[in-house]
C-alpha cells in the first residue's frame, strides 16, 4: 500500500529547484535498507538500484523530481523588503498574499504583497500585479536588518501545511511531485520481479536538468516517470477541456507538449491496468511537460511513458489530490515494475 505518512512528511520539507538537500537527504535515510547500490551525482541526483527476483532482460528507470516551484530572493530594498524572482512555472494569481519561508539554514517567516487595493490607481485596479511589483515582507524596518538573515539567492517556499479533507482529497504543497517520490519509495520497500533503477531527480520544474543526466548515467532502455499533471475538472470545464479527471485514477499519457510517448508502452500501461483492475485514464489536452522530455533524448534514445497523478490548483502553495489517485498511481507502477522489462 501507498504510505501516506510518508508523503506528508516528504510534502512539508522544503526542497525549491537547485536546493533540493534536504529532501534528498530524507528519501536517503528512507531507502538506505532496500538499495544495493546508491549514490548522489555532482548534479544531487539520488540514484539507486534495488536487486529483483530476476535479473532484468531490459534496463528500466523510474523517475521522480524531487524539488518544487518557489521563489529565489534577487534584492532587499532600503525598508528591508524582498524582492524575487519565481523559480518554475508559478501564475502570479496565486501569489500575493501568501505567507512563504525564506532560507534554508535559519528560515524566517515572511508574507508576499504589494501596493495595497486602495492605493491602486483605476487602471491598476483591472489588472494583477507582476511578479516584480511584489515583494516579501518578513518584517525588517531597514535593509540592515533584513540583511541580518536574509541574502541574496537565498530560496522561498510557500508555507503550507498538509490537510487531508473531504472524502479523500488531500491539499498540500509540493504533491507535485513529492506523491511520485513517495511512490517510488513504496516500490523499493517490497520486492520487486526485477533488477530495478530508480532516479530521485532534482530541478525538473527549471527544465529537468536533473532527469536528463540521471538517464545518461543509468542509461535506461525503458524509463517511467511518476509525476503529477493538472486536472481542469472544475465548473465551467468540459469534454476535453477537462484533461483529466479528478478521482479517476491514474493518468497515461500519450503525449505533453515536450513528449511524444512509446506507444507500445502507453498500450502495455492501460491493458496491465484493466488486467489488475486500476483505474486508469488518459490526458485528454495535449498540455504540460515533465521529465520524459529530456530522458527519451539521452544517449541512443530511451522508451518513455509517463504515470501522473491529478491534481487541482497544482504549481500553488496549495496544490490538491485524492487518496484514490495516487494509490493507483502507485499500483500501476508496481504492475509495470513486474512487467516492463519483458516489453
Amino acid at each position: 500500500m501507498f504510505d501516506f505518512a510518508l508523503l506528508k512528511k516528504l510534502c512539508l520539507a522544503n526542497g525549491v529547484s537547485g536546493r533540493e538537500d534536504s529532501v534528498r537527504k530524507m528519501i536517503e535515510e528512507e531507502i538506505r535498507p532496500y538499495a544495493d547500490e546508491m549514490y548522489v551525482d555532482a548534479l544531487g541526483n539520488l540514484i539507486a538500484m534495488k536487486k529483483g527476483e530476476n535479473r532484468a532482460p531490459k534496463k528500466v528507470l523510474f523517475d521522480a523530481h524531487t524539488d518544487e516551484i518557489g521563489f529565489i530572493i534577487t534584492g532587499i530594498t532600503d525598508d528591508g523588503l524582498l524582492s524575487f524572482s519565481t523559480v518554475g512555472g508559478i501564475n502570479p494569481s496565486v501569489i500575493l498574499g501568501r505567507a512563504v519561508v525564506v532560507g534554508d539554514e535559519h528560515p524566517v517567516d515572511g508574507v508576499i504583497g504589494a501596493k495595497a487595493i486602495h492605493m491602486l490607481s483605476a487602471e491598476e485596479r483591472e489588472k494583477l500585479p507582476e511578479t516584480d511589483k511584489m515583494y516579501i515582507d518578513i518584517g525588517a524596518m531597514t535593509k540592515e536588518e533584513a540583511e541580518a538573515v536574509v541574502s541574496l539567492g537565498d530560496s522561498a517556499y510557500f508555507k503550507s501545511d498538509y490537510v487531508e479533507f473531504g472524502d479523500g482529497s488531500i491539499a498540500a504543497k509540493a504533491i507535485d511531485d513529492r506523491a511520485g517520490c513517495a511512490a517510488l519509495i513504496c516500490m523499493m520497500r517490497k520486492p520487486l520481479k526485477y533488477d530495478t533503477w530508480f532516479s530521485f531527480s532534482v530541478q525538473e520544474e527549471v527544465g529537468g536538468n536533473g532527469g536528463k543526466t540521471a538517464a545518461y548515467s543509468v542509461a535506461p532502455d525503458i524509463a517511467v516517470v511518476a509525476e503529477s499533471t493538472a486536472c481542469g475538472d472544475v465548473a465551467d470545464a468540459k469534454g476535453n477541456a477537462r484533461v483529466c479527471v479528478y478521482g479517476g485514477g491514474a493518468v497515461v499519457s500519450f503525449m505533453d507538449r515536450g513528449t511524444i510517448y512509446d506507444k507500445p508502452l502507453y498500450d502495455h500501461a492501460f491493458a496491465i491496468a484493466a488486467e489488475r483492475g486500476i483505474p486508469c485514464q488518459t490526458k485528454t489536452m495535449i498540455a504540460g511537460g515533465n521529465n520524459a522530455h529530456v530522458i527519451d533524448s539521452v544517449r541512443g534514445g530511451v522508451r518513455v511513458a509517463a504515470v501522473s497523478v491529478p491534481g487541482k490548483y497544482i504549481h500553488s502553495a496549495y496544490n490538491v489530490s485524492h487518496k484514490d489517485d495516487i494509490q493507483a498511481v502507485y499500483d500501476l507502477l508496481c504492475a509495470l515494475a513486474d512487467t516492463l522489462a519483458e516489453q
